[in-house]
């Protein structure tokens, strides 16, 4: 479910769900199905037969699940536990990865994994008020937002190609981190969550649409993200970073 040419079932879902395909559409049923066949007892996922589960692979299929209305599922909830057991000792979420290494950048949390796994637990209320985990999870984000270096064993870094307001939310993005982050009370306070908004706002025309500056080359031909083209799906995104700035 994690693999696949130009894109995975977890990405193919995500897309249909900005699309706007409901829960109950034949493919989009079968690629839940196929997920919840992956989820564990444990709390984590298995996106592929030999693949490490990853707390960022868990956490990208999850979110999928939350976002067609899963949220309350049995293999759900027991993901949300799995994460609140693997927090990082620094705050966040880390995947045992060394691609890159193992320089004392990589020993710190994954700002990836850690906002694919807040995207998931923005969809509980009550974690958005925030908690320890939740609050020290942001705060990883917010760090990285200041530090922009490389940082974790993805070397997720903060330069050119993220500050490009991407569409659809499919990696590490400033559309995408800020989109999350603006569901989080102990984000929406802090000065370097309103720098990165003010930096988004560069992304809306004159009629206050966004105009994706990037995303993937195999979406080169498909209008809902064209670059340099106002985008509807990603409007309707950044209406909800502002229904919960105002909220």
């Amino acid at each position: 479910i994690y693999v696949g040419n130009p894109f995975s079932t977890i990405g193919a879902l995500g897309m249909l769900h900005e699309l706007g395909v409901d829960a109950d559409h034949e493919a989009v049923r079968g690629g839940i199905d196929l997920i919840l066949s992956a989820c564990r007892d444990d709390g984590r996922i298995r996106v592929a037969p030999k693949s490490p589960m990853y707390p960022c692979y868990t956490a990208e299929a999850a979110r999928v699940l939350c976002r067609f209305g899963l949220t309350d599922h049995p293999a759900v909830r027991r993901v949300v536990e799995r994460f609140f057991e693997d927090v990082h000792a620094t705050g966040g979420w880390r995947c045992s990865f060394s691609r890159f290494g193992k320089g004392p950048e990589t020993f710190g949390a994954s700002p990836g994994a850690t906002l694919y796994v807040l995207d998931v637990l923005r969809f509980d209320p009550d974690l958005r008020a925030g908690n320890d985990a939740v609050d020290d999870a942001v705060a990883v984000l917010l760090d990285h937002w200041a530090s922009r270096a490389p940082t974790g064993p993805c070397h997720h870094g903060i330069g050119t190609r993220f500050l490009a307001a991407e569409f659809p939310f499919l990696r590490y993005n400033l559309f995408y981190w800020v989109y999350v982050l603006s569901f989080f009370e102990r984000a929406r306070i802090d000065d370097r969550f309103r720098a990165a908004l003010a930096v988004l706002e560069g992304a809306l025309d004159d009629e206050g649409r966004i105009v994706p500056r990037a995303r993937h080359r195999a979406l080169k031909d498909l209008a809902f993200c064209a670059k340099g083209q106002p985008s509807a799906p990603a409007t309707r995104r950044w209406a909800e970073i502002r229904a919960n700035l105002e909220g």
